[in-house]
């Protein structure tokens, strides 16, 4: 059982979750601390046993996937929650994501790289034992949690005995306390989707706006 790390906001209300099943340990696929923090957090309060499962071969540039990456390792290992690295393996997912570089947000392409990382994540699940998967991408306000949720779905059902965890992690005031968290761990604050699609349309935008290109490696939550 995983206890309560120092600085984790044990004070805040939440209801007890129950994974599918009535399964206490669980596979998070994270894709960010920001998205994971509260997801973390929830399941810690609920005495949920679970490993986090790094896989986002979209993230680019590299400097941007390691950033994100070693925020998520630090809040892990201040509260003591198993991490596995898996592989940055962006040749395949550009393999996949021929043809779609011009799909919208939350388009096809975004269904091919959810079904992408559900699928070695449910891989994983099924090589070591944790009979329910999840993801915090679902938290986020810019996701379509269908789309999230059809992906996980898909990838658990190659795998008797795997489910995945449908819960909807924004209600219940998640979606605030994922920003108080946030806040509080001053965790890098990412300003685009993560793939080298979603960086150039999100600078088109900006630039049609008059701003600045996103620079990598310069914002973070909680600073002015």
């Amino acid at each position: 059982m995983i206890g309560y790390g120092r600085g984790m906001t044990e004070n805040l209300q939440r209801p007890v979750l129950t994974p599918p099943d009535g399964q206490t340990k669980v596979l998070l696929h994270s894709c960010c601390a920001p998205c994971s923090g509260e997801v973390m957090e929830a399941m810690t309060a609920s005495a949920i046993d679970y490993t986090i499962f790094f896989y986002n071969p979209n993230i680019h540039p590299k400097e941007e996937y390691i950033l994100r990456k070693e925020e998520n390792i630090r809040f892990a290992e201040k509260h003591g929650v198993p991490f596995v690295d898996a592989d940055y393996d962006t040749v395949n997912w550009f393999r996949r994501a021929r043809g779609m570089e011009f799909e919208p947000e939350r388009g096809l392409r975004c269904t091919m790289c959810f079904d992408m990382r559900f699928e070695r994540t449910a891989l994983y699940a099924h090589e070591n034992g944790f009979p329910v998967i999840t993801s915090s991408l679902g938290i986020s306000r810019w996701k379509n949690m269908t789309q999230i949720n059809g992906s996980g779905e898909r990838a658990a059902a190659h795998y008797p005995g795997i489910s995945y965890w449908t819960f909807n992690w924004r209600k219940g005031g998640g979606a605030a306390r994922m920003i108080e968290i946030s806040k509080r761990e001053h965790f890098y604050q990412q300003e685009y989707c993560g793939c080298v699609y979603s960086l150039r349309d999100t600078n088109a935008h900006r630039v049609a706006q008059g701003r600045e290109e996103i620079r990598i490696g310069e914002m973070y939550y909680g600073e002015e």
